[in-house]
């Protein structure tokens, strides 16, 4: 017999409060053409993207994590102290270590809370849910904030055809707690390496490092430029369109629900003829609300889904307690779908 003490946590866990925030400055296209030969008909055709938010030199990953998380917390009417764990998805922190989910759980005055980032690109988001409901159930923690941030302007070639119109900066959070009943599904999630190559940095930090500058990219200029996301476009969106399909009817299944119990559909703002496509795919009725928040925001990678959810809510085109399929995807290339309560 085990000498283990069960662990007791919530029955359920739910979120209860989102925050957002983006950078002050707004791109339009106009700045992305002055780089690459294309045209403003060519961006808004490919993507959906008018716009996008750069961050300053201020709007660091930690300071707009830590206004998102600040109304997050607010939303869900508890204090800072009561935070028992903090979970950062970024690809855009460039200190190896420590993590900067440390200095955002010090920052916001919690009492010592767990802290750690978590790198799966744009499935981020979907991915800390999953942990944070994990910790809530179990008993580690009675409250966990979880955050998608990025500063991809850092990492963005603005000069490739392919993808300089594509990332904007930004930090979404949610704050997850205890419930009575069943508010966040079960998670479809995965990872398929074997196609990892069709999104990545374009060359890796050693490699920079060291000096040879064989087959490196170079600017206009001959210098070796800085590492950049770069992606297969066309793969991609074929992988994007025909699987991720699938993943978010299998969510669907999970909470044993149909696209017709649907109130609201936010899936990565990855690309707008994607959400279309999966759209289509999954046959949603026309009540579904869409979040199409790539057209002002761009693609944010892990902040993308609680950036629109954020903003469905504030503009009223969602609600709090409506049914959502949330399901993101991105480099790895790696996946998470499931079905929520909205807050």
């Amino acid at each position: 017999m085990s000498k283990i003490k069960p662990s007791k946590g919530a029955p359920y866990a739910r979120i209860l409060g989102v925050g957002g925030y983006r950078p002050t400055r707004v791109v339009p296209n106009e700045v992305i053409l002055e780089k690459i030969d294309s045209s403003d008909e060519w961006i808004r055709s490919r993507s959906g993207i008018e716009t996008r938010h750069w961050a300053g030199p201020e709007e660091t990953v930690a300071a707009m994590s830590i206004e998102a998380a600040g109304k997050a917390i607010a939303d869900a009417g508890i204090t800072a102290e009561q935070i028992g764990a903090v979970v950062v998805s970024t690809v855009s922190h460039f200190s190896q270590t420590p993590a900067v989910a440390t200095e955002i759980a010090d920052k916001l005055g919690t009492n010592k809370a767990a802290a750690f980032d978590i790198s799966a690109g744009c499935a981020g988001f979907g991915y800390g849910l999953t942990l944070a409901k994990g910790m809530i159930v179990e008993g580690s923690a009675e409250y966990v904030l979880v955050l998608g941030v990025e500063r991809l302007s850092d990492l963005t070639d603005l000069e490739d055809r392919a993808t300089a119109f594509l990332f904007g900066d930004g930090a979404g959070a949610v704050v997850v707690g205890p419930s009575q009943e069943p508010a966040i599904g079960p998670t479809v999630w995965g990872s398929e390496g074997d196609k990892s190559e069709t999104i990545k940095q374009t060359v890796t930090w050693d490699r920079y490092r060291s000096g040879d500058q064989t087959g490196l990219p170079v600017d206009s200029e001959g210098n070796v430029k800085f590492p950049a996301i770069t992606q297969e476009g066309q793969a991609v969106f074929r992988w994007a369109v025909f699987e991720m399909a699938k993943v978010a009817q299998q969510a669907l299944d999970a909470a044993g629900i149909t696209a017709d119990d649907l109130d609201v559909f936010i899936p990565h703002q990855a690309n707008v003829r994607i959400i279309d496509s999966m759209v289509k795919t999954l046959r949603l009725p026309e009540h579904v609300t869409v979040a199409r928040d790539i057209r002002t925001t761009g693609n944010t990678s892990a902040a993308s889904i609680p950036l629109a959810m954020e903003r469905l809510l504030a503009t009223g085109e969602a609600k709090s307690g409506d049914t959502a399929l949330l399901i993101g995807f991105g480099a790895g290339l790696v996946f998470a779908a499931t079905v929520v309560t909205l807050p």
